[in-house]
């Protein structure tokens, strides 16, 4: 596996966009600010020239990804988005991917849920790094990332966590990814930033800083947590 201590480098980190579905709003805790991170995180993708691949979980019964985010704006950069019906997103469709990017060394994986989806995806990914000739690290974005319960969340990243996944923020992922504020882009990076401020403020408290943070991580560590909603998640 790549050392966790390496920077992230865009030439060698796809982003993997999992499962934001309209049919899972009202069942998400903090949807709304899902949005708000995955959309920041398109947009970094496109500033840093990485690639996206999204999926989605069984879409004839519960829809594309969801419009508000506009994934449209990648052009090239966006691979497509792949239906499934399991659970992990490394689906042959998906290995397809990863097999014909060789160099990759990261994936900057966010979306719903934790302890599900996101989850079986990072251990797939971390598998895969076993046998592939180029390890793989996720890095997980956890303003990103949500469950229908808030409480899930924290644990999910625990076991993440130990099973060898890098847990992080999109603030920092985004200045990891842009290394050097002499690069003649990082204008156009630091607007991105500033016009971010107050939605990555709002996301962060929500998914981030939220009620109910879990035994089983430090105080020091960033854990999910906040209000807890109904039942009303949709049948997969």
């Amino acid at each position: 596996m790549p050392d966790p201590g390496d920077p992230l480098d865009p030439s060698t980190t796809i982003f993997f966009l999992c499962d934001i579905q309209t049919r899972f709003r009202n069942a998400i805790h903090a949807y709304d600010q899902v949005i708000i991170t995955a959309n920041k995180l398109v947009k970094l993708a496109k500033l840093v020239g990485c690639e996206v691949v999204a999926t989605t979980q069984n879409a004839r019964a519960l829809g594309p990804i969801d419009p508000q985010i506009d994934t449209s704006i990648l052009g090239p950069l966006f691979i497509g988005s792949y239906d499934k019906t399991r659970f992990s997103m490394i689906t042959h469709d998906i290995q397809a991917v990863l097999e014909a990017r060789p160099h990759i060394k990261s994936v900057v994986l966010f979306g719903i849920e934790s302890h599900v989806c996101v989850l079986q995806t990072t251990l797939s990914l971390l598998a895969l790094s076993r046998v592939r000739s180029q390890p793989i690290t996720p890095y997980l974005p956890l303003d990103g990332i949500s469950s229908c319960n808030s409480f899930e969340i924290g644990v999910a990243i625990a076991r993440m966590r130990e099973a060898g996944a890098t847990i992080t923020t999109s603030e920092s992922l985004a200045f990891e990814l842009m290394r050097d504020a002499g690069l003649p882009n990082f204008k156009e990076f630091s607007k991105f930033i500033k016009e971010e401020k107050e939605r990555t403020k709002t996301a962060g408290e929500r998914l981030i800083l939220g009620q109910g943070t879990p035994e089983v991580l430090d105080q020091s560590e960033i854990a999910g947590g906040g209000i807890l909603l109904d039942d009303t998640k949709p049948s997969l």
